[in-house]
């Protein structure tokens, strides 16, 4: 299957902060180190990333706090204004368009969610969901009518005259990611939107925003901390460390071909079972008298074990597009739980 194409993407993206940032850019390029930004009394918040983010793919950004991570999402909306490179959306150079145009291209193309939900307390769910599109002058009927039926679309129908303060923390979450889709973005800029909720709640608004995401795909560029749920939600993972982008990758390819020490660091500790696929441990293909049944090639191993290991025989694993591609058997579900090579 051939790749999708490339939605948004930046190359020699760079973001300094402090008195002569673009000179010192001008002057060492890439080839500018952590030691020399700090020299020059510099603070190298983004430096020289390249990344590709495919369109419907949900892209994640990862990083430890001061890794650089939101600040390279603010670039690419140009909430902030990176130091030099460019930042493509579409093939147009966003650096190139005028504030005017920024201000259209956000309003008309971009989503935007971020940890705080940053809500209109004088204004009530439908109010707030539909203010995007007051801003673009969308008559109130029209604009009242999506509003609704985004309301709908994230569970929050019967609740469009509720106040923010008279609405759990979850469903807040759930205003603010309708807000954001109601103006129907080309792109969705997810920052940490779950991590002020607690555990219960964040997973219920993971599969909530999956469910969307199963129904809109979207292009959505999203940053956590947290290597679980990146693994849940990911099609890529792009790992930041000290403004440099260290790896992008498949949550697969990340854990069992770390780039350098600080990525196999980074993911030591997570479970093989809940990033390998059957596709990726599966065995040769069988019979259809020989199997159980089915599973998706990219489904987890964590997701289908119990399935797998109740069974008496193997299952089909089968592509996309239904096509049997191989089997996986209960011997091959206990070698990745206890940590043994899939095939053995």
């Amino acid at each position: 299957m051939s790749e999708k194409p490339v939605k948004l993407a930046c190359r020699n993206l760079w973001k300094l902060f402090g008195d002569g940032a673009a000179r010192f850019v001008a002057r060492h390029g890439a080839g500018a180190d952590a030691a020399a930004i700090q020299a020059a009394g510099l603070i190298g918040a983004v430096r020289n990333v390249n990344i590709d983010v495919r369109q419907d793919e949900i892209f994640v950004i990862m990083g430890l706090s001061g890794s650089g991570k939101s600040t390279l999402v603010r670039c690419l909306s140009r909430l902030i204004e990176p130091t030099s490179g460019q930042i493509l959306f579409d093939g147009r150079d966003l650096l190139r368009a005028s504030t005017r145009e920024m201000i259209e291209i956000r309003r008309h193309k971009m989503g935007m969610v971020f940890q705080h939900f940053a809500l209109l307390p004088h204004l009530n769910v439908l109010q707030n969901v539909a203010f995007p599109l007051e801003v673009q002058g969308v008559p109130r009927d029209k604009r009242e009518a999506r509003a609704r039926e985004i309301i709908e679309l994230v569970g929050l129908g019967g609740r469009e005259s509720y106040f923010p303060r008279e609405l759990s923390g979850g469903q807040q979450q759930r205003v603010g990611i309708a807000r954001s889709l109601a103006v129907e973005p080309d792109i969705w800029f997810l920052d940490e939107p779950f991590s002020a909720l607690d555990p219960l709640i964040r997973r219920e608004m993971q599969d909530e925003f999956l469910r969307l995401q199963n129904m809109l795909h979207k292009t959505i560029v999203f940053i956590t901390h947290d290597f679980d749920e990146a693994i849940r939600l990911a099609d890529r993972i792009a790992i930041m460390k000290d403004g440099e982008m260290v790896q992008v990758a498949t949550p697969e390819e990340l854990v069992l071909n770390p780039a350098t020490d600080y990525v196999a660091e980074f993911t030591r500790d997570v479970s093989r079972a809940k990033v390998l696929t059957a596709g990726t441990v599966m065995g040769p293909v069988l019979r259809e008298s020989e199997t159980a049944g089915t599973v998706p090639q990219r489904a987890r191993v964590a997701q289908i074990a119990h399935q797998v290991e109740a069974a008496d025989k193997p299952f089909a694993v089968v592509d996309a597009e239904g096509r049997i591609v191989g089997s996986i058997d209960r011997r091959r579900v206990v070698n990745v739980l206890i940590g043994r090579d899939a095939g053995a």
